[in-house]
């Protein structure tokens, strides 16, 4: 059993003390960049702004900082420890926004236990932040907090503890009402703990229709009721009901739902065994939960769970809610987040939980299959979709509202842009997706018809169903069909059941293509009935229904070894007259493309296949708007003192002369070539200035280690591999390819479906 505790204190302790730092955004390594950094050159923004207070948003972070801000008198279960000791949350809370969000936090801790002060120093700091989260703020004083500050601010003011709790509570309780088939405004709906969290989750619930007569709220002294006086106020007062019921255990009986804000063991197993058929549990009190899941199943199996713990289902987690709604206010300019756009952000919250979850999220969490049920009635926390689903939904609410200074004006793109935050590889793959529609639209043809030999691959699948709504490719599944419908139904995708799925040995062609293929290697050794056996095979197929044009791509590699997957390739499609088939792998670093070549095929190319692959790496970079910068990579600078390093520049001056508009050098070390600093300040005669972006490599040792040490230290997204010069779209992946590189691997195989079609 892990020691959490020991392991947090050395996880806060080791290194640079704490969690967060405070990092430069723009670069200043020189005279002339401390200049334009500071004095003078920062007098030019001041000016601006003055002139214009609008400005700040264009030239500071405002409008993406935010300030955590607490006095430390309700932290977490700890209670009031004060605001030197919250601080370790507060930092933690900054470090979620920047994770799941990319919103910069500054955390603020207030010495302050008077109202007026804390509502001072808060006001005083509106002009640095473009929102305030409030945190561990006890009640009934946080009420009174947000409250002024909402309405004497102008910029986005949330006590999260309150409102962020009460969103993920109503998601969560809007679909376990679906699964049990309950009409919101009829069930009956138990609270217990009267603090910020539990009244701002009652509100939030009677605003999406649960009946205020249907609502009991108990605190430490029991129900609250009309004409109780002892430990009452004006916030509970709201919630005092008409009832003859005075404890807890009185409230459960026959409710539907439990919602628990308080403190551990509040429930017993008898109390829950007194609540109405299939009832809902949401024991959300922190380490320990008001009554152990375990234990409330064993007195009620029809009991549907939810806890604020991560290790039991249905997390109740406030990170699902607070990054997310933060981006939205932040990116129209919000002046509040009002009770709209918390409802928009329940909603889209709700309605994630129902789709179907990709293998990115299972993978999160030990590979563990998640599907909208009693066990998964919420989105978990490392699902990057919720990003993209609650930002753009409170940003529309807060524009309908009339409360948004800056509107969208084109959801698609924001969206995309949600996407490229998370990731630079989903953004940039998610504008592909979308030039592949557009250009198929403005052609009015379909899009491209992609063939997947490994037809049963759960990988190949779970791609496919992710990826199904966005309607990019047409695919086709090849092997037999009960099998891949088998496996389909094992894996609940209800969408690829209308799939089309190619037999090879009974698909009408297949007679004409043993043919062909007999054809073309009758004299490399093949025999008619070796050839018919080869056609039956998948791989085999899929390359001459590509070759012959009665598809426009193909994609495999899922399951089988690269060599295997890529003969057929090249054996059927083929390169063409002097072309030299490469494997090609784009890095994005930084907001850097960078290609990387031959990282898959060539095992020792000479001087003219490596221009060769220059040359097409070059092709592939203008597609991407880049000017070809090649650097061919050695493991010396301009001396060519060795063969390996003779053979790179020999290729330098293939390409020069057969393509005298390109820029190429060489032979060069990579860093070398990756840093204009080195290049500048050494080698101030090479061609290439600024860095390198294609990087053509010596061998395939060197490319394939080169690649992968980028990919798993180095911080850079890698796409591919891609194979470069065959005459049709076809590309093969590693077997350690996860769902997401097949999704990108699909993408650039319709692209380059289409590019090719177009050349043609």
């Amino acid at each position: 059993m892990k020691n959490v505790d020991k392991e947090a204190l050395e996880y806060h302790a080791k290194g640079s003390p704490g969690k967060i730092e405070v990092v430069a955004s723009k670069e200043v390594n020189s005279e002339y960049a401390l200049s334009l950094a500071y004095s003078p050159g920062v007098a030019a923004p001041c000016k601006e702004i003055a002139k214009n207070p609008d400005d700040v948003y264009k030239y500071t972070v405002r409008g993406n900082l935010v300030a955590v801000i607490t006095n430390g008198t309700a932290v977490l279960g700890l209670g009031d420890i004060g605001p030197l000791a919250g601080k370790p949350v507060m930092e933690g809370k900054g470090i979620l926004f920047k994770q799941f969000a990319n919103i910069n936090v500054f955390d603020i801790e207030l010495d302050t236990k008077n109202n007026e002060e804390f509502i001072a120093a808060v006001k005083a700091l509106e002009p640095t932040f473009g929102g305030i989260n409030l945190e561990d703020i006890k009640a009934p004083e946080c009420f009174e907090i947000e409250e002024r500050l909402k309405a004497e601010m102008k910029i986005p003011v949330f006590h999260d503890d309150q409102h962020g709790t009460a969103i993920i509570t109503a998601a969560a309780f809007i679909n376990a009402c679906h699964i049990t088939d309950r009409k919101i405004e009829d069930t009956r709906v138990v609270f217990n703990g009267a603090g910020a969290a539990s009244i701002a989750c009652a509100k939030l619930l009677k605003r999406m229709g649960v009946q205020g007569k249907n609502i009991l709220l108990c605190d430490s002294k029991g129900v609250i009721r009309k004409g109780r006086t002892d430990g009452m106020n004006k916030y509970k007062d709201e919630f005092a009901a008409d009832t003859e019921r005075k404890t807890l255990a009185d409230a459960l009986e026959g409710a539907d739902c439990f919602i628990g804000l308080s403190v551990a063991g509040a429930v017993t197993p008898e109390m829950v065994a007194t609540m109405a058929k299939r009832p809902l549990v949401f024991a959300m009190a922190n380490p320990i939960p008001e009554i152990d899941p375990h234990k409330a199943k064993e007195v009620r199996p029809d009991v549907i769970v939810a806890t604020g713990r991560s290790d039991y289902p249905n997390q109740v987690n406030n990170v699902l809610g607070f990054p997310s709604i933060f981006r939205g206010a932040l990116d129209v300019q919000a002046t509040t987040i009002n009770e709209e756009m918390k409802v928009a952000a329940v909603q889209a919250l709700a309605n994630l939980a129902r789709q179907d979850v990709p293998e990115s999220v299972s993978a999160a969490y030990a590979n563990r299959h998640f599907h909208y049920g009693p066990d998964y009635i919420i989105p978990k926390p490392f699902d990057s979709r919720v990003l993209i689903n609650v930002a753009p939904a409170v940003a529309k609410a807060a524009m309908d509202t009339g409360v948004a200074q800056k509107p969208i004006k084109d959801f698609k793109k924001y969206i995309e842009q949600l996407e490229g935050m998370q990731s630079y590889r989903r953004g940039f793959i998610r504008s592909y997706m979308n030039k592949v529609k557009t250009h198929a639209r403005k052609r009015q043809e379909a899009v491209p018809l992609i063939l997947f030999p490994e037809g049963r691959s759960s990988k190949i699948l779970k791609a496919l169903q992710s990826i199904h709504n966005e309607r990019v490719v047409r695919p086709v599944l090849l092997g037999y069909e009960d099998a891949i419908h088998a496996r389909i139904a094992e894996l609940e995708f209800e969408d690829l059941k209308s799939v089309e799925i190619w037999q090879p040995n009974k698909h009408p062609k297949f007679g004409e293509y043993v043919e062909k293929f007999y054809q073309q290697r009758k004299r490399k050794g093949v025999m008619l009935a070796e050839a018919e056996r080869l056609m039956a095979d998948p791989y085999y197929f899929a390359a001459m229904a590509v070759a012959q044009g009665d598809a426009d791509g193909q994609v495999s590699g899922a399951t089988h070894p690269y060599s295997e997957c890529v003969r057929p390739v090249l054996e059927i499609i083929g390169t063409g007259r002097r072309k030299t088939a490469s494997g090609l792998n784009i890095v994005l670093w930084q907001e850097r493309i960078l290609l990387f070549a031959d990282t898959t095929i060539n095992i020792d190319p000479t001087a003219e296949q490596l221009a060769n692959i220059a040359a097409h790496a070059a092709q592939v970079a203008k597609f991407f708007r880049l000017e070809p910068k090649i650097a061919m990579l050695s493991f010396t600078n301009f001396t060519a003192a060795k063969e390996s390093p003779r053979k790179m520049r020999l290729a330098t001056e293939m390409v020069r002369e057969r393509f005298p508009g390109l820029t190429v050098d060489g032979e060069m070390q990579a860093d070398t070539a990756v840093n204009p600093q080195i290049m500048e300040r050494i080698f101030p005669f090479s061609d290439i200035k600024g860095g390198a972006n294609i990087l053509i490599f010596p061998n395939l040792d060197a490319g394939n280690i080169g690649y992968k040490l980028v990919q798993q230290l180095g911080g850079g997204e890698v796409l591919g591999p891609f194979i470069m010069g065959l005459r049709r779209a076809a590309n093969v992946l590693q077997r350690t390819c996860s769902v997401d590189d097949i999704v990108n691997s699909i993408v650039m195989t319709a692209v380059e479906a289409q590019v090719l079609k177009e050349k043609k």
